[in-house]
């Protein structure tokens, strides 16, 4: 059984993040930050699954999401809408028009979009209740914004050896704070074996650092 993190929800109470969901809520954005290839899309699949909703949607910016990733997170595939938008001019009206009726969504962000633009969506996605996951493709979600931030560290790939032999599970290494963390900045180690929601397996390292932003 993977171990089990606690984080603060809004109202401060201590909440349990599982093996196949960190804290989400209703109005909150979510900030997934690091580069192509370490783990990040596993990470936002499996959090979207766990948002109580009728709909949930993929904004997809790179063409890239195959929705059997998202199936193998358990989102039910009916109940999934993959939208693709790769222009950096379009994306934040296509943003807007999600926001009026869905309350789930995971949204790669687009190079080129500006910070007033994003602050204008984050305010409608609270206003609407909704629960947004942003993932930069460049840069970081700025300041203010995430009530929770994830930042890869690391990964780490199982089953391959000296360029021969099947690829079995990674371990992602992956750095947590906001509000969402209960204030302070946390390591934690993952684990994506491709078959099943990333799972949260040791909380390795928590520091007291002040009062975090989001």
């Amino acid at each position: 059984m993977a171990a089990t993190i606690l984080t603060a929800a809004p109202d401060g109470s201590p909440a349990p993040a599982d093996a196949t969901s960190l804290p989400v809520y209703p109005g909150r954005v979510i900030g997934l930050e690091g580069s192509t290839g370490s783990g990040l899309t596993r990470i936002g699949l499996s959090m979207l699954s766990a948002i109580p909703a009728s709909c949930r949607v993929v904004v997809d910016v790179r063409g890239w999401l195959c929705p059997l990733a998202a199936w193998e997170v358990g989102i039910d595939p009916d109940h999934l809408t993959v939208v693709r938008c790769g222009d950096a001019s379009q994306w934040p009206r296509v943003l807007a028009v999600l926001l009026d009726g869905v309350k789930a969504i995971y949204a790669e962000v687009p190079r080129g979009v500006g910070e007033a633009l994003l602050r204008r969506l984050v305010a409608k996605a609270r206003a609407r209740n909704a629960t947004v996951i942003l993932r930069p493709l460049a840069g970081r979600v700025p300041s203010g914004m995430a009530f929770l931030r994830l930042r890869s560290v690391r990964v780490e790939w199982e089953g391959g050896r000296e360029g021969h032999g099947s690829l079995g599970r990674r371990t992602l290494m992956v750095e947590l704070s906001g509000k969402g963390a209960a204030g302070r900045y946390q390591v934690v180690e993952m684990e994506d074996d491709g078959a099943r929601p990333v799972r949260v397996v040791s909380r390795l390292v928590t520091s007291q650092v002040g009062r975090s932003a989001g």
